[in-house]
């Protein structure tokens, strides 16, 4: 469960993987401060996806995790969500935050590059995320992702999250350079771990290493 005033540092989003059940999401709520849950599709057909989130959503919200759905605006309406994440082109981006912003927060993903990061942020999402999901599966995050949420974190106002490793010490590494989120995936729910004490772990890391923000 969250507390009502949220740390002053690095926060963590979860991104739910493929195959991982609801219990399993909803077990890692109770492992202290998570700001926000990403539900990717993961290749769910539709009503698979809907019926998923719709089991996820709640328990979240009433852990105070925000849920953003990625991809499908659809059904983040339907099924009450905080957000929306898309990884689209500058003009896309700017189409989806007119029509859902006032309701719903507009993320997006996908840049690769400076110039890529750029021309997304002109269009003021909420966030910008450096990573791939799915794409966690060494021990310390992609190098590129680093740089680029340092670049962004001491540039840009707009928030950032950058993906971490499979390894939760990568919560350090991220932290550091000033990024507001990291996101976590495999560290949190692969196979023998347990999700609540991941969230625990990472917490108490984040706690002790990662840079305080200034009010």
């Amino acid at each position: 469960m969250n507390d009502a005033t949220p740390p002053n540092r690095c926060r963590i989003v979860l991104i739910a993987p493929p195959g991982v059940p609801a219990t399993r999401i909803a077990a890692a709520f109770d492992g202290g401060d998570i700001a926000s849950l990403i539900l990717p599709e993961n290749g769910m057909d539709e009503a698979s996806f809907q019926a998923f989130a719709e089991q996820v959503v709640p328990a979240a919200q009433a852990a105070g995790v925000a849920v953003i759905i990625a991809g499908d605006t659809r059904i983040a309406g339907r099924v009450q969500a905080d957000g929306i994440h898309v990884e689209v082109s500058k003009a896309e981006l700017a189409e989806t935050i007119e029509h859902f912003q006032a309701k719903m927060m507009v993320g997006a993903g996908g840049a690769k590059t400076r110039d890529d990061a750029l021309e997304l942020g002109e269009a003021r999402p909420d966030y910008i995320f450096f990573g791939r999901f799915g794409y966690d599966n060494k021990p310390e995050p992609h190098p590129r992702n680093l740089s680029l949420g340092q670049w962004w974190a001491q540039m840009i106002q707009i928030p950032c999250i950058v993906e971490a490793g499979c390894d939760l010490a990568s919560v350090e590494t991220v932290a550091a350079t000033g990024a507001e989120f990291v996101a976590l995936s495999s560290a949190v729910f692969a196979d023998g771990v347990d999700p609540k004490a991941a969230i625990t772990r990472a917490n108490a890391l984040l706690d002790e290493t990662a840079p305080r923000f200034e009010d």
